[in-house]
C-alpha cells in the first residue's frame, strides 16, 4: 500500500511550483536591507509577496502583512503586542493563543456543546472588564473543523469598543477568507497549511493599530519584526497563495468517509457535524478504541492521522477542545482528526475506511471472546 496522507491541517505538502519558485532565488545572496541592487531586488521579491499575500486575504491598502517565522509568532504578536488592560480568548484556541498569557492575565471565554463561541457570555465578560480589551477567537477550530460565528463575535466585540483578532491559519486554502467581510482587526495566516514553505507566516493588521515589537532588531517589516527577512520563503509564500484555489470535491470525500463509518458503526462519535465546519476535517471518536492504539493501526497500514493539534511536541492525550465542549474523558481519549488535502482520491478514502473497519471489527471481537 501506498503511504496515505490525511493529516493535512497538521501541514500540507509543499507544491511543485512552489518549490520551483523558491529554487529561483535559493543561493542568491539577498537581503531586503540592502541598497545596492541585490538588495533591491530582494526587497522586490519582499513586497511582492506581501501584495499577493494582503490580496488573498483580502486586505487593502489600510493593512499591513508583517511577514513572521510561524503562525505562532504571529499569534504571539498580536497578542503580546498587545497594550491593554483586557485579552479575551476562547477555550478552544490554538496553544500559541491560549499559552501567551496565563490566568489572571487573560479572560477565557467558553464554548457552547456544539463546539462554537457563546456570544452571550462573550459579551457577559465584555460588560464586566472594562477598558481597552482584544478579543482572540480562531476562524476555524483545527481539531473539530468548526467555523466560528465571527460576524457576531465582531459585532458584540465592536459594540464595547474592543479590538479583533482572528486565527485563520486553518481556513486558508480550503475556504474564502476576506479580512474586510469578516470585520477583524488582525489576521494570521501561515504558508504551510495551503502547500506553502515552513517556516514563513504573517500578521495581517490593520494600520491605525499599534502593537509593540517581540523581536527587536533592524526595523524590518513596518519596525514590527527585527531580522534578515527569509527570502526564498516568503517568495514561496507569495507563490502559494497565488496559486491556491479552494478544492470543492473535498467536502464530497470527507462526507462520504462519515457516512460510511457511521453506517457501520452507528455509535461512533463525529464531532460537530451539525454544525458548518471546515471541508476537509472530521474528528471522529471510534468507541472504546483509544487514541493512541488507532494511530498506532493506521501507522503500520501507512495511514497518516492525528488525535488533534500537531503543536504540542508529539504528545497524544485528551483534546482540550473536546473538553470544552463538555465530551466525557472516556469518548474524547478514543478521538482522531482526518484532515484531507487536494491530493487525496476516492482510494485514499476506502482505504481509510476499510482499515478503520477492520480495527473496531477486531478489538469488538476480541472483546467477546472474552466475555
Amino acid at each position: 500500500m501506498h503511504n496515505i496522507y490525511l493529516d493535512n491541517n497538521s501541514t500540507t505538502a509543499m507544491e511543485a511550483k512552489v518549490a520551483d519558485a523558491m529554487i529561483e532565488v535559493l543561493g542568491r545572496p539577498l537581503n531586503a536591507s540592502s541598497t545596492h541592487k541585490m538588495g533591491r531586488v530582494a526587497r522586490s521579491i519582499v513586497e511582492n509577496a506581501r501584495r499577493k499575500v494582503a490580496d488573498f486575504v483580502g486586505a487593502g491598502s489600510d493593512y499591513n502583512v508583517i511577514f513572521t517565522s510561524s503562525g505562532t509568532e504571529a499569534n504571539n504578536l498580536a497578542l503580546k503586542g498587545f497594550e491593554g488592560q483586557n485579552l479575551f480568548v476562547s477555550e478552544i484556541e490554538h496553544p500559541s493563543v491560549l499559552n501567551v498569557c496565563k490566568k489572571p492575565d487573560r479572560i477565557v471565554v467558553p464554548v457552547k456543546q456544539d463546539g462554537t463561541v457563546n456570544i452571550e457570555n462573550l459579551e457577559k465578560l465584555l460588560t464586566i472588564h472594562r477598558g481597552k480589551s482584544l478579543v482572540s477567537v480562531m476562524l476555524a477550530n483545527n481539531e473539530t473543523g468548526i467555523i466560528q460565528p465571527m460576524k457576531e463575535v465582531v459585532e458584540v466585540s465592536k459594540k464595547w469598543g474592543a479590538i479583533v483578532h482572528t486565527d485563520a491559519v486553518q481556513c486558508c486554502g480550503k475556504i474564502d477568507v476576506d479580512i474586510k467581510k469578516l470585520g477583524v482587526d488582525m489576521l494570521t495566516i501561515s504558508a504551510h497549511k495551503l502547500g506553502g514553505p515552513h517556516g514563513v507566516a504573517a500578521l495581517v493588521v490593520k494600520k491605525d493599530i499599534q502593537l509593540v515589537p517581540q523581536i527587536i532588531g533592524g526595523g524590518q517589516e513596518h519596525n514590527m519584526r527585527g531580522g534578515t527577512e527569509n527570502i526564498a520563503s516568503i517568495h514561496g509564500f507569495g507563490k502559494a497563495v497565488e496559486i491556491s484555489e479552494v478544492d470543492e470535491g473535498i467536502k464530497m470525500l470527507r462526507d462520504g468517509l462519515e457516512s460510511e463509518i457511521k453506517a457501520a458503526v452507528p455509535e461512533c462519535v463525529i464531532f460537530g457535524r451539525e454544525q458548518k465546519r471546515l471541508p476537509n476535517t472530521s474528528f471522529i471518536a471510534m468507541p472504546d478504541v483509544l487514541s493512541e492504539t488507532q494511530l498506532i493501526h493506521f501507522d503500520m497500514h501507512d495511514i497518516a492521522v492525528s488525535a488533534g493539534s500537531a503543536c504540542s511536541s508529539g504528545k497524544v492525550e485528551p483534546s482540550h477542545v473536546l473538553k470544552a465542549m463538555g465530551v466525557n474523558d472516556k469518548i474524547a481519549k478514543c478521538a482522531i482528526r482526518v484532515s484531507l488535502g487536494k491530493h487525496n482520491t476516492a482510494a485514499d478514502i476506502n482505504s481509510f475506511v476499510r482499515v478503520w473497519k477492520e480495527l473496531y471489527n477486531n478489538i469488538r471481537s476480541k472483546e467477546e471472546k472474552v466475555a
